[in-house]
């Protein structure tokens, strides 16, 4: 079974994407990665998925779990 993932990727054409994981088309295109990360952090925040955004090179640079983790951190006392 396949996560819900959003992830932050270069277009080919220029730009960023955010894509939904197993989709072909892309959610949001933007023209800077910061444009892209930000608009796919509120989309992955509603939809409760985990945020993963791509440097250029295709290589993982940051994720974030905006849904159900199932490594939460304990609690700090």
């Amino acid at each position: 079974m396949s996560r819900n993932e959003h992830h932050v990727v270069p277009n080919k054409d220029g730009g960023w994407d955010v894509k939904r994981n197993g989709c072909k088309r892309s959610s949001v295109h933007k023209d800077t990665k910061k444009e892209a990360e930000d608009a796919g952090r509120v989309i992955s925040k509603n939809q409760g998925t985990e945020l993963i955004v791509h440097n250029k090179d295709g290589k993982i640079s940051s994720a974030d779990s905006h849904g159900n983790d199932p490594c939460p951190p304990k609690d700090q006392k």
